[in-house]
C-alpha cells in the first residue's frame, strides 16, 4: 500500500496493476464461506476408480463427496449456507452428472453385466457419507466478485543521501533533508526542508500535461493528503480510475521505529527477514489531519509517510512457510483468497454504511499479516479450510475494531484505527458479527 487512507466507492476487493493488483481478464468466480461456527470443517474424498478391461467399458460414479458439518448444537440455530472456493481451480466439487453405464460391442453375459453394476453400485454407496438429516437440504451457493477498477502505479525518485527525522510520535511521518550536493530536488526545499507539498504539486502539473492529448482521460480533484493525482476514464459504462503515487525511494537502513515490527521470523523465517531489511524503503508525500500543524518549525503538509508496500507484495506474493506454497507441485493455501475475502466485505459494508467511510483496506491486509505470523503453518492455511481460515480472519478484525488499535505491520507505534473513533470501529464490529450470524446476506 502506499498509505494512502482515502476511501471510494470500492467495487473490488483486489486488482493487479503496478502494485499485484488482478487484472479484469484474470478475474474468476470466487466462492464466499459462511461459517457462523468456528469449529466447521469441510473435507473431500477422493476415490481412486479402478482400470477396466476393454470389454466392459463401464463408467463408473465419481467418487468425490463432501462431508457436510455436524450439528453442533440442540438449540434452535439457523442453517447457514456455506460457500466452497473455485479461485483458479483449487478445489473440485462432485459432479451431479452421473453416466450411465455404456455397452460394448462385445457385452458380457446378463449375469456379469448385473455383477458389474451390483459391484459398481456397492463402491459409490461406500463413498456416500452420512449426513445429518437437518444438514441434508443445505446449500451451496456461489458469489462472484466485482470486477477491478482501481489501479494503483508507483513513480519513485532515488534519494540515497538524506537525512529523516520522525514528525510526531508514532513513526510512520518523516521530514526529509537532503545531504549536501547537486540534487535536482533542491528546487522543492522549504528551509532546508524538502517539501512534500511542493513536489506533489509539480508532479500533479506534470501528470496533467501528459494526460492532455488522452482525451479520454480525466484527472480529478485534488484530495486533502492524498499522495496520489487520479485519472479516470469511462469503459463500456465502467468508470476505471488510476492513481499515479509519487514517492522518493531510500536506500540506507530502516528506521529504528521499525526494529519492534515486522515479526516474521516464525513464518518466513529469520534470513527472509534480513533480506528484506536490505531493501530500500519508500517515503509518499501523505499527512494526516491540518496541513498547517507545525512541529519543530516543519508544516505538517511538507513531511512525508513511510510505506512498506514493495515488501508486502513480495509477502503476499511469497508467502507460505514452506517454499512450495500455492506452487505448481505445491499445495495450496487460502491466505490471499481470505483476503480478497475480508476486503470485499469491507467495501460492501462501506457502500452500505457511509459512515464506515474511514476505514480502508490497508486495515484488511494489515490483520491478514498479523494472522499470519499468529498462525505461521501452511496447515493452517489449507484451501480446503478457507470456510474456517475466514471466519478466524474476520475473528481477528473484529477483535481489533473492538479494542480499537490496530498496530502498523512494521511500525508496531503507529495505531491504524487512531483516525476511527471508537463508537465506529464497535458499530463496524457489530455489523461484521451480524452478518456472520445471519449468514452474510450481504453476499446474496
Amino acid at each position: 500500500m502506499t498509505g494512502r487512507g482515502r476511501s471510494r466507492k470500492a467495487k473490488s476487493p483486489e486488482t493487479k496493476g503496478a502494485k499485484s493488483k488482478t487484472r479484469p481478464d484474470e478475474i474468476k468466480q470466487l466462492s464466499l464461506p459462511i461459517c457462523p461456527r468456528k469449529d466447521f470443517t469441510e473435507e473431500k474424498q477422493n476415490g481412486v476408480t479402478k482400470e477396466q478391461k476393454p470389454k466392459e467399458r463401464e463408467q463408473k460414479k465419481p467418487n468425490h463427496t463432501i462431508e457436510k458439518p455436524s450439528v453442533q448444537s440442540a438449540q434452535k440455530e439457523k442453517t447457514t449456507k456455506h460457500f466452497t472456493e473455485d479461485i483458479n481451480k483449487r478445489q473440485e466439487t462432485p459432479s451431479d452428472n452421473t453416466k450411465a453405464p455404456v455397452r460394448g460391442a462385445k457385452a458380457k453375459t446378463r449375469a456379469g453385466r448385473a455383477k458389474s453394476r451390483e459391484q459398481s453400485g456397492e463402491r459409490v454407496t461406500k463413498m456416500k457419507p452420512e449426513l445429518p438429516k437437518d444438514m441434508a437440504k443445505d446449500s451451496i451457493e456461489i458469489t462472484k466478485i466485482s470486477h477491478p477498477d482501481e489501479f494503483d502505479v508507483m513513480l519513485s525518485i532515488p534519494v540515497d543521501r538524506v537525512d529523516i527525522k520522525p514528525f510526531g510520535d508514532d513513526g510512520a511521518f518523516y521530514s526529509v533533508t537532503l545531504k549536501r550536493g547537486n540534487s535536482p530536488l533542491k528546487k522543492f526545499e522549504d528551509n532546508n526542508i524538502l517539501s512534500a507539498s511542493k513536489m506533489l504539486t509539480e508532479f500533479r502539473e506534470e501528470v496533467k500535461k501528459c494526460v492532455k492529448p488522452f482525451t479520454e482521460w480525466r484527472v480529478t480533484n485534488k484530495k486533502k493528503g492524498c499522495p496520489a493525482v487520479t485519472l479516470t476514464t469511462e469503459v463500456q459504462s465502467v468508470t476505471i480510475s488510476l492513481d499515479v503515487v509519487l514517492c522518493l525511494r531510500v536506500r540506507s537502513s530502516w528506521p529504528p521505529f521499525t526494529n519492534e515490527g515486522f515479526k516474521i521470523e516464525g513464518w518466513l523465517g529469520t534470513k527472509v527477514k534480513r533480506e528484506y531489511k536490505r531493501k530500500p524503503y519508500y517515503l509518499v508525500p501523505k499527512y494526516e489531519g491540518r496541513g498547517t500543524a507545525e512541529r519543530d518549525g516543519v508544516l505538517a503538509k511538507d513531511i512525508w509517510r513511510i510505506s512498506f508496500s514493495h515488501v508486502e507484495k513480495d509477502i503476499l506474493k511469497n508467502h507460505g512457510s514452506e517454499k512450495t506454497c500455492c506452487e505448481k507441485e505445491g499445495e495450496r493455501c487460502c491466505r490471499k483468497d481470505c483476503l480478497k475475502l475480508l476486503k470485499h466485505l469491507l467495501s460492501l459494508l462501506k457502500e452500505k454504511n457511509c459512515s464506515f467511510d474511514k476505514f480502508y483496506s490497508y486495515q484488511a491486509k494489515t490483520t491478514l499479516l498479523h494472522a499470519c505470523c499468529s498462525r505461521t503453518k501452511d496447515s493452517e492455511w489449507r484451501a480446503s479450510s478457507l470456510s474456517q481460515c475466514f471466519q478466524q480472519l474476520l475473528e481477528d478484525f473484529v477483535g481489533h475494531l473492538e479494542k480499537g488499535v490496530l498496530p502498523n505491520f512494521f511500525i508496531p507505534d503507529q495505531n491504524l484505527l487512531s483516525g476511527s473513533d471508537q463508537k465506529k470501529c464497535k458499530s463496524l464490529a457489530h455489523c461484521i458479527k451480524n452478518e456472520v450470524e445471519n449468514g452474510f446476506p450481504i453476499f446474496k
